[in-house]
């Protein structure tokens, strides 16, 4: 048991968190040409209360890029965009990580350079669909993954170094008080994780040591570059979003769990079950306790932060019982940028508009009201 609160501060490695509410990242398709915008600083500064705020996934590459207007960090214009985000957030006392995606094959070619297959690591496509714009008349629309190559093992230190590289832009130039490496939700590194999508017979393929490979070398690889203290790294060992599927779950993260203990991480960001949907699935159960204990027992220091369906009093219990020291918040935070205050106070949240989520300008995305008001501040 702890006697900390969801209000409690928290040092999570160099992350002064005020408490332990983060807002999780979440796709909004508001930066044409993968530039973040002047309501995007609007949006995040609104939200600044929270302990955390992670951005949404942020392409460290052109071939990183799986879904219309998402930003980038590669370009000198997408990191003026971003510093301008971070200046609003840290001019309102808040933290923020960026978090560093690459979605592997679940993109389509009119997202990739040279209108190339998207990659991954291997020949197996993705039943899912992808968020393009009509060139015509800007509508958004969803549509099928393209199938994908398979990435050569000649590539993969390229992929590494473009993490780090984005890494490296994210906090020396654009004002991040660090990153979070996106390992989840079926893209690049848990394709690379998971069995349903690697089929390879080489280093990086096969066994548990293997497939987790390239997630570990991009982790060691960033704590050598900005410092372990300022990496956190998302995991979703069981959600079957994007097409994603392993065979035998519990072995394969607790192995993950155990081989990132050393580096000295923020923290561990667990999401728990499907990913906006059920925490339990009835063909993929997973122990997360177990998979926390391998951690902890390994050596691991971070902070552990849980995700998926969590309100206020699954959350007060998860941090009054040890289960999380942080719980991240999603749709919630997208209809409440005062979300923090309305939790330690229990007043009604508002309803969010599902219909604004993804594309579109400031209606659904910075003109929620915050408590006592009818406009945001």
């Amino acid at each position: 048991m702890s006697n900390a609160t969801l209000f409690s501060p928290l040092q999570a490695g160099e992350l002064h968190l005020s408490n332990r509410i983060a807002m999780a990242p979440l796709t909004r398709n508001r930066s044409p040409n993968a530039i973040p915008r002047a309501i995007t600083a609007t949006y995040y500064e609104q939200r600044a209360s929270a302990g955390l705020l992670i951005t949404e996934g942020t392409a460290i590459d052109p071939q990183a890029q799986g879904y219309a207007d998402v930003p980038g960090l590669y370009s000198t214009e997408q990191l003026d965009g971003w510093r301008k985000v971070t200046s609003a957030v840290h001019a309102q006392g808040g933290q923020i990580v960026t978090q560093l995606w690459h979605v592997g094959r679940v993109s389509h070619v009119d997202l990739q350079p040279e209108q190339q297959a998207p990659v991954g690591p291997s020949a197996v496509p993705a039943h899912t669909k992808t968020y393009l714009i009509n060139k015509a008349d800007g509508t958004g629309h969803f549509s099928p993954t393209s199938v994908p190559r398979a990435l050569k093992a000649l590539e993969l230190p390229g992929i590494v170094h473009s993490f780090v590289q984005a890494a490296r832009n994210a906090v020396e130039t654009a004002g991040f008080d660090g990153v979070e490496i996106h390992a989840a939700n079926g893209y690049l590194l848990d394709q690379f994780l998971k069995d349903g999508a690697n089929q390879r017979t080489d280093d990086y393929g096969g066994s548990i040591e293997n497939r987790a490979r390239l997630l570990l070398e991009v982790t060691r690889a960033l704590a050598d570059a900005i410092g372990g203290g300022k990496v956190g790294i998302r995991l979703s060992p069981v959600t079957p979003a994007n097409d994603i599927i392993d065979s035998h779950p519990q072995p394969l993260f607790d192995y993950v769990a155990q081989q990132l203990a050393p580096l000295g991480l923020a923290y561990i960001h667990v999401i728990e079950g499907a990913t906006g949907g059920p925490r339990d699935i009835a063909d993929r159960p997973f122990n997360y306790s177990q998979f926390k204990d391998a951690y902890r027992m390994a050596g691991g220091k971070g902070a552990w932060m849980v995700n998926n369906g969590y309100d206020r009093t699954m959350a007060e219990a998860a941090i009054a019982s040890g289960h999380a020291d942080i719980v991240a918040f999603g749709k919630a935070f997208i209809a409440n940028p005062d979300l923090v205050e309305r939790l330690r106070t229990g007043a009604p949240l508002n309803a969010w508009d599902q219909s604004t989520f993804y594309g579109g300008g400031e209606k659904g995305y910075t003109d929620y009201p915050r408590l006592n008001a009818q406009t945001p501040a």
